[in-house]
């Protein structure tokens, strides 16, 4: 009896010890564009990636309750902006998620500051969420547009890509693309033509592909995304700017949009991701359970930031016990980031997450083997000549 009772005395303290962390509740918002340009490359495809992510962690096994929101900002900051104040003031979200749109996830993150709470962008690109408008309260997941420069821009330059003219969407990301792309050409000696701002989103590019192919630049910069590179892509073949003998940089490429494209269309593209469905087992079992709940479709980059951003956030609330915000931030930055997708990284004090990013070409029709199978891998950048070195970004709550 004496045994009985003690096995008994230390289950139900087990029990009690998992029932005061069980205590630690989460609501995760992921935010991004659900009906528009980028609803493809994030979207429901985001809300996905999350739910696995909190399955694969074992959320509840390890006592967190985890809650998922969504909603649509529809690419525009004051409607991005309206959400996440009612998610933080009355709906109890403690993590933002994804925020495609750099304009809007801009405003995300100023908000997050405010409110004190995290934001984990996966969607925006803007290399200003750690350089100008860093923020102790967020984290720069997946990509910006400092590595998109020095991938596809830098490459370019070097294969004797050296004048360019650029087409940029007339918001805070493609300024920005435009910005860090003109300092890789210009660094590596080559020279910018021209650039003409376009309305975004948008569907008719015609007179700006006019314009680019007058300028006789050997490269076309479109510092554009989604629906607008598609667009871009679409009427450039249309005027045989390709056949001219311009090439086409497509700074900011998903597997979503050369899935749009078609391999006809899209084969030679030179683009730079920080992700691949098929690059090795674990990326590639992955993804087929992925595809499996977003209607075949294999997931990008994006997608696949939201799901590791938000493994490393469990990590860290399991490991502190804890959802302060400065309480899991910080942990967050201390532990070393791993896990299926991205391999080994780590946050780094201003906010950028750290790993390699990869240069790829679009293969040709004949070289596919099936669906989806749309790149071979040119280069790989490593994590510290990707990203901008942290003294160079201007974070202003970096100690110098």
């Amino acid at each position: 009896m004496k045994l009985k009772s003690l096995l008994l005395a230390g289950a139900f303290a087990a029990l009690m010890s998992g029932t005061a962390f069980a205590q630690v509740s989460v609501k995760v918002g992921v935010l991004n564009d659900r009906s528009g340009l980028y609803a493809d490359l994030s979207g429901e495809g985001s809300v996905i990636a999350a739910r696995m992510a909190v399955e694969d962690f074992k959320a509840a096994d390890k006592g967190i309750k985890v809650d998922i929101v969504s909603a649509d900002h529809q690419n525009k900051p004051d409607v991005g902006s309206t959400i996440a104040r009612q998610w933080y003031d009355q709906d109890g979200v403690d993590v933002i998620m994804d925020v495609p749109t750099s304009s809007v996830a801009l405003a995300v993150n100023q908000i997050t500051k405010e409110k004190n709470k995290i934001f984990i962008n996966s969607g925006a690109a803007a290399s200003d969420l750690t350089g100008s408008a860093c923020s102790p309260n967020t984290i720069h997941w997946t990509y910006d547009t400092y590595a998109l420069a020095q991938g596809t821009g830098g490459a370019m330059v070097k294969a004797g890509g050296d004048t360019w003219f650029f087409l940029t969407a007339d918001y805070a990301f493609g300024h920005a693309l435009e910005r860090d792309t003109t300092a890789i050409i210009t660094k590596n000696g080559g020279k910018v033509l021209g650039a003409v701002k376009t309305p975004f989103p948008g569907t008719d590019f015609s007179s700006f592909l006019l314009q680019a192919q007058a300028s006789k630049a050997k490269v076309i910069g479109l510092a554009n995304a989604g629906g607008d590179t598609i667009n871009s892509i679409k009427q450039a073949g249309e005027f045989g700017i390709v056949a001219g003998g311009q090439k086409l940089a497509g700074l900011l490429v998903f597997i979503t949009d050369v899935n749009a494209l078609g391999l006809q269309t899209a084969q030679g593209l030179v683009l730079t991701e920080s992700f691949y469905w098929d690059t090795n087992d674990q990326t590639r079992a992955w993804s087929d359970r992925f595809a499996k709940l977003n209607g075949g479709k294999k997931p990008s980059m994006v997608q696949a930031g939201v799901y590791s951003g938000l493994l490393h956030y469990l990590k860290a609330v399991e490991a502190t016990k804890s959802k302060d915000s400065a309480t899991v931030m910080a942990k967050m930055k201390e532990l070393p980031t791993d896990d299926p997708l991205f391999g080994k990284g780590k946050v780094r004090e201003d906010g950028r997450k750290l790993h390699d990013m990869y240069l790829f070409e679009v293969k040709k029709p004949s070289e596919s083997k099936g669906p989806w199978d749309y790149y071979k891998q040119i280069a790989v950048l490593p994590a510290e000549q990707a990203f901008r070195p942290l003294s160079e970004g201007g974070c202003s709550f970096i100690k110098k």
